[in-house]
């Protein structure tokens, strides 16, 4: 079942690049204490993700910190691949990029997608959500195909 807004984050591991290294930090490390936009893509380096969702988010990344919002990108690959696309993105210090690697926090919010057809096997629906100390409070999540609700400048501007 998705993630409904007024819920609480589930429980589960994500990874962070680190340098050379690998960090997992748990979604209570990510959401506890903060004020949270988290975005999803279905892949790294892919067109829509690239081209636009997290572009998006690195223009608009000093409106949401002078919100006291932190900033998160979050998908399906592993810890290098997000590293390498974060600096192809020329993504801003402080705009975490979050590993997935296995889907197991995709699953758990409910928001996964079986791009199999595609030769990408499980990945996460693109979505963006608004958290307050591990709670839902906005939650926008793309109908297949579309880039629409979870832009950075949808949600600048439901907030």
């Amino acid at each position: 079942m998705t993630i409904q807004i007024n819920q609480r984050i589930p429980a589960a591991t994500l990874s962070v690049s680190k340098g050379d290294t690998r960090a997992t930090l748990s979604t209570d490390d990510v959401f506890k204490g903060r004020k949270v936009v988290l975005f999803a893509v279905p892949g790294a380096f892919t067109p829509i993700c690239s081209e636009q969702h997290l572009p998006g988010f690195v223009k608009h990344f000093d409106d949401f910190h002078k919100r006291g919002i932190d900033v998160l990108c979050m998908a399906v690959n592993d810890t290098f691949v997000m590293n390498a696309w974060a600096k192809s993105q020329q993504a801003p210090q402080g705009l975490a990029m979050l590993a997935d690697g296995n889907g197991e926090f995709t699953r758990a919010l409910g928001l996964e997608m079986d791009a199999t057809r595609f030769g990408m096997g499980l990945r996460c629906q693109r979505f963006a959500l608004y958290a307050e100390d591990g709670v839902v409070k906005k939650l926008a999540v793309e109908a297949p195909g579309e880039f629409k609700v979870s832009s950075a400048q949808a949600v600048l501007a439901s907030l």
